[in-house]
């Protein structure tokens, strides 16, 4: 049996809804809205074989208001794989990101067409840009905060392997642009910055033969070799920088320095794709890239090597300069091994640690910035999903951003197992 069936990684088999659950020490009253994750979760029996990637989605939320904790609910993602409808290009999952764009919560899956979701997690059908979208979207689409625009991607097996995509404010496509590529490669995520856009071609390369006895569509081809593509947000050819063999997943951010230099952090590991297990034996250590035009070249610089990942920002410093930036601790075998989450700040070099404790095992960590603090890059809140071993129940830790090691400011207990997920979000009421 796969190791994505058994522990918490074994999916639920319902849905539910908690109202007015427990909270230990006390809930700021800023954080008015909704905490939601997504993950996969098999719709009755797993197909076989079956990869962690592959698993039906469903997302979890749990809503805070005026000190409380509201309400816990979780609710399957109704795509065609999990009832009844038209047939996606590749596949009908949506289980890998949840994203707030414009009043929407848009519920994502690369390859597959994005899904809107109620308030409520409830599936309201398809998003609707006006336009095709022939390869779906990626699951790390970036809203700029600053023109409110929703930039993606979208590869593929055929021809054009790469499309870059532009949603206006108004949640209508505005532009997409082909992308040539000497293969098909598995794009997971991508960088923006004020004035460019930044994608990582590296060895992960699809494989459908691959998927009839791994259950999973790529594999790994040192010979593609590893490079980051800049191309102009305001037009213009792409052009590629070499980089050192390897892959990573989620970039941090990006951004220009004063010099015309091109800054982006990444986790980056040195291969992907075993059959068993998301990151190399090493992990994915947390690397800073500058980017040289005037030499055509990547300066890769480790910043930690301890292995870690799920990168998270304040997303309004998004495409901007950041001095702080948040991961969590991951596993050689399965990625929710460790028991910490870290905040680097690349200003002074300082890595805060805050460590759960055995067998408590915390998920992606976000930034919720606090309205009276504004000013401070880091006055909010980290909120994530914690599991117990002891307990086989999860809780939403809240932690002080600008005091990681201390006690969470708040935990929020749900009376119930949520398996582990990928990503997360927070939707203020507002």
């Amino acid at each position: 049996m796969s190791a994505y069936l058994s522990g918490n990684y074994a999916p639920v088999p319902d849905e539910a809804t908690v109202e007015d659950l427990e909270v230990e020490g006390r809930l700021p009253e800023a954080l008015d809205g909704r905490y939601v994750r997504t993950g996969p979760n098999p719709v009755g029996e797993a197909p076989q074989p079956y990869h962690w990637f592959t698993g039906d989605g469903m997302v979890h939320g749990i809503h805070l208001q005026g000190g409380r904790a509201v309400s816990y609910r979780n609710r399957w993602v109704r795509t065609g794989s999990a009832v009844d409808g038209p047939a996606q290009p590749l596949y009908d999952l949506s289980n890998t990101n949840v994203v707030p764009f414009r009043g929407r919560l848009l519920s994502l899956t690369e390859g597959c067409y994005p899904y809107v979701l109620a308030p409520d997690l409830e599936t309201l059908g398809r998003w609707d840009v006006g336009a095709p979208l022939p390869h779906g979207l990626t699951a790390h689409p970036k809203v700029d905060p600053e023109t409110g625009e929703l930039h993606g991607f979208a590869y593929w097996f055929d021809q054009p392997y790469l499309l870059y995509h532009v949603i206006d404010a108004d949640g209508r496509l505005a532009t997409s642009t082909p992308i040539e590529l000497p293969a098909p490669v598995s794009m997971h995520d991508f960088a923006l910055t004020r004035d460019h856009v930044l994608f990582f071609d590296q060895p992960a390369v699809f494989d459908l033969e691959a998927m009839a006895t791994t259950g999973f569509p790529f594999s790994w081809r040192p010979d593609n070799g590893a490079r980051v593509g800049v191309l102009p947000r305001a037009g213009g050819d792409i052009r590629w920088y070499d980089t050192e063999l390897g892959y990573c997943f989620h970039p941090m951010n990006a951004y220009e320095d004063d010099d015309g230099t091109i800054v982006v952090d990444v986790p980056m590991q040195d291969s992907v794709y075993d059959r068993d297990r998301v990151f190399d034996r090493r992990g994915p250590r947390l690397e800073r890239w500058t980017i040289e035009p005037s030499s055509g070249k990547v300066r890769q610089e480790v910043v930690d090597d301890a292995p870690q990942e799920f990168c998270r920002v304040d997303d309004s410093r998004l495409g901007s300069p950041h001095r702080y930036g948040y991961t969590i601790g991951v596993g050689r075998d399965l990625p929710y091994e460790d028991t910490r989450v870290y905040k680097h700040d690349f200003r002074t070099g300082a890595r805060d640690v805050h460590d759960f404790g055995p067998g408590r095992h915390p998920g992606e960590f976000l930034f919720v910035g606090d309205p009276d603090r504004a000013d401070e890059e880091d006055g909010g809140w980290l909120l994530g999903l914690v599991h117990d071993d002891a307990s086989n129940r999860t809780s939403l830790a809240v932690l002080d951003a600008q005091d990681v090691p201390g006690p969470p400011v708040a935990t929020v207990h749900v009376p119930r197992r949520i398996p582990y997920g990928f990503h997360g979000c927070w939707m203020a009421e507002a």
